[in-house]
């Protein structure tokens, strides 16, 4: 199989491309789709064969579960058992988004979604594609990042069909992803509620719109995971990873001595302390705002390991709330590395 790879720059083909992709999801079939996260590879959440379809692209294990996205309020509402009036200021604060609200399952959402947990996870992302898709289907989709599993996530159609492009038979390309990390997961089912993953919208910002704390899950995941993203080594590179601090060009050389390894087989990111006289198989500098650098990180890390690059060394991100998510996907990222 050869995936086909349909664009959306014109109003006739995103109309194109909407009606190809709910053809396939109604048959059962997998589709790559972007949001406005990372593109994700989506089947009918309602139909169990499509769901294990997933896994098999993904080679996913079978107890991390799998998304729900929905494209309004009543369809959100059907994938879950219980609609408490938290997750209505939330969805009205936040969705469409980078948000995901774990929250009872419904009986319509087979329990190899949820790896068969009570709970599902339901976003409403903001790309226009992939809500124009649930809109012509009717149903949601079950929709992890589109690449094998534990590897970098794709924010580029490009990424989509290197890694997954012989598994599956569709990618629209609906351009880079604009957000470029994974939602925020915040599972309503306790109280008070728990941040699963850290994303681009801050505790602060969830917290006033509920009146009320969140605990953060910083820890291995539980014997039955509520969301992806909660093991140790996730969103990894295949080249080794790891997070650095230096003041200067000399301290970066003393660290990188103890790699071992020669310096061009060593790519450097940076967004503060650039690297000129060393040299380096590539410097990629990185905008040293939050969401600028989050947007790029993923598409960074994919040109290291297309460029063969052995080792990654990442400047580490300023400290401070609002850098939370990146610095949790580079630890995820570099597990044993930091």
């Amino acid at each position: 199989m050869t995936a086909e790879v349909l664009t959306i720059e014109t109003p006739a083909r995103f109309e194109q491309a909407v009606r190809r992709a709910a053809e396939l999801l109604r048959a059962g079939q997998l589709v790559a789709l972007p949001t406005e996260t990372v593109y994700g590879l989506a089947a009918n959440a309602w139909n169990a064969e499509a769901v294990r379809r997933i896994y098999e692209a993904k080679g996913r294990p079978p107890e991390n579960p799998i998304i729900v996205h929905v494209a309004s309020l009543p369809l959100a509402r059907r994938c879950v058992s219980a609609w408490p009036t938290v997750a209505g200021k939330l969805a009205a604060a936040f969705w469409p988004g980078p948000l995901t609200l774990v929250l009872p399952r419904s009986a319509e959402i087979p329990p190899l979604v949820t790896a068969g947990g009570p709970t599902v996870g339901v976003r409403w992302p903001r790309h226009p594609l992939i809500q124009a898709v649930i809109q012509a289907c009717g149903f949601p989709l079950a929709a992890p990042s589109a690449n094998r599993s534990n590897q970098l996530s794709p924010t580029t159609a490009e990424h989509v069909r290197k890694s997954l492009g012989a598994k599956i038979p569709l990618i629209i390309d609906g351009g880079p992803s604009l957000v470029g990390i994974e939602s925020s997961v915040l599972d309503l089912a306790f109280a008070p509620p728990r941040l699963l993953r850290p994303g681009m919208i801050s505790v602060e910002s969830l917290q006033a719109v509920m009146g009320e704390g969140v605990v953060e899950i910083d820890g291995a995941p539980p014997a039955i995971a509520r969301s992806p993203g909660q093991w140790p080594r996730h969103y990894a590179p295949k080249a080794r990873l790891t997070v650095l601090r230096w003041r200067d060009e000399a301290e970066l050389a003393v660290q990188v001595s103890a790699f071992g390894l020669a310096r061009e087989r060593i790519h450097i990111l940076t967004h503060h302390r650039i690297p000129l006289r060393e040299k380096f198989g590539r410097v990629a500098v990185i905008p040293a705002d939050v969401a600028a650098f989050a947007r790029a990180l993923y598409a960074e890390l994919h040109r290291c390991d297309e460029a063969g690059a052995e080792l990654i060394i990442v400047e580490a991100p300023p400290p401070g709330e609002q850098w939370r998510a990146i610095a949790d996907r580079l630890r995820r990222a570099a597990q044993g590395e930091i």
